[in-house]
């Protein structure tokens, strides 16, 4: 199977560090692996003006389980501090997901792969069902993909086993072509990356904004799984895992910190769960905000709950009080080109 290589190539190569320069051969005159996608299909996409905007919602209780079962009522959503009304409305939505899996393959991983690929393959057979897709890609100083988008299970698990060694780590880089890819899947289905990786950003063309703006331009949903060889902060860069953390309450996913490699299983649960678990939010904006801008989201849940131990001699009906969740969702969209 041929793999496909992809960079982002508005950053010159001058900027990398001389080891992880790519050296030019006879073919890059006239084909070259770090040509972005069909530039006229980006250009259509990112011109289309949103009218319905979607927003996919978790809500973790008390315990940061997900909660369930929650009324309409319950939401309250907001566009720039504007209470808006909410036209859609899913409990436990079914829009099919677009999963990119991405390996960092860096050398600073290399002692724990085995133990991501065996955590990532149950995974995939775990979260794959009837109309959802999944991608496989490694992250060094490229951005490869392993395996297309498929629900073929045993192909996408093979794909795991191949993930090659690399050498440096392209976390801005990740994030900003696993978005685009996600967003040429189509509309109207849910797009998520998850990130395994140490955190360590050393070589990506793309920067910070770059990663986290083409995030929310194309809707993609961001789970970080952060492997930190040393768990002490002295003496790590922890400007890739800041940067990380960033973009990903940005999209409304999450980072996890296993504490050894014998929780990734756990964690791919936990993601598995939440997003079978997730509300969807659907409202036409109003007002509607200026066209080519990116527009903030806040979403805030409450729900009554009865409580019986303060009914009183009288037999009178148990009193309510409101309980307070913790919300995670995208704080932002792009309304478009006009």
């Amino acid at each position: 199977m041929v793999c496909l290589a992809v960079s982002v190539s508005t950053v010159a190569q001058a900027d990398r560090p001389p080891w992880a320069r790519k050296q030019k051969t006879a073919d890059d005159s006239s084909t070259s692996a770090n040509t972005p996608a069909d530039p006229q299909q980006d250009r259509t996409k990112i011109k289309v003006k949103v009218d319905l905007v979607n927003v996919l919602v978790s809500v973790l209780d008390e315990h940061n389980r997900p909660a369930p079962d929650l009324p309409r009522e319950a939401f309250q959503l907001f566009d720039e501090d504007s209470l808006q009304k909410i036209a859609v409305f899913e409990k436990e939505t079914q829009q099919p997901l677009d999963l990119a899996l991405m390996f960092d393959s860096s050398l600073s991983t290399q002692l724990g792969m085995p133990a991501q690929r065996d955590a990532a393959t149950h995974f995939i057979q775990q979260v794959l069902r009837p109309g959802d897709r999944l991608a496989v890609y490694a992250v060094d100083e490229n951005v490869t993909q392993i395996a297309a988008f498929s629900d073929n299970v045993a192909h996408l698990q093979d794909a795991v086993k191949r993930i090659p060694q690399g050498a440096g780590t392209s976390i801005y880089d990740a994030v900003y072509l696993g978005s685009r890819a996600l967003a040429r899947q189509g509309n109207d289905r849910r797009s998520v990356i998850i990130l395994i990786t140490d955190g360590g950003e050393t070589t990506s063309h793309a920067d910070f904004e770059m990663a986290r703006r083409e995030a929310v331009r194309n809707g993609a949903l961001l789970y970080s799984i952060v492997i930190r060889a040393m768990k002490n902060e002295s003496g790590r860069n922890t400007a890739g895992e800041h940067a990380l953390e960033t973009i990903t309450d940005t999209t409304g996913g999450a980072v996890f910190y296993p504490e050894g490699t014998s929780d990734l299983s756990s964690i791919f649960e936990r993601i598995d769960h939440e997003l079978r678990t997730q509300y969807r939010l659907g409202y036409y904006p109003d007002p509607r905000g200026p066209a080519d801008t990116y527009r903030h989201i806040e979403v805030k849940v409450t729900a009554a709950t009865a409580t019986p131990e303060s009914a009183n001699a009288s037999g009178d009906s148990p009193a309510e009080q409101q309980t307070t969740y913790s919300v995670r969702h995208r704080k932002s969209y792009y309304t478009g080109q006009p």
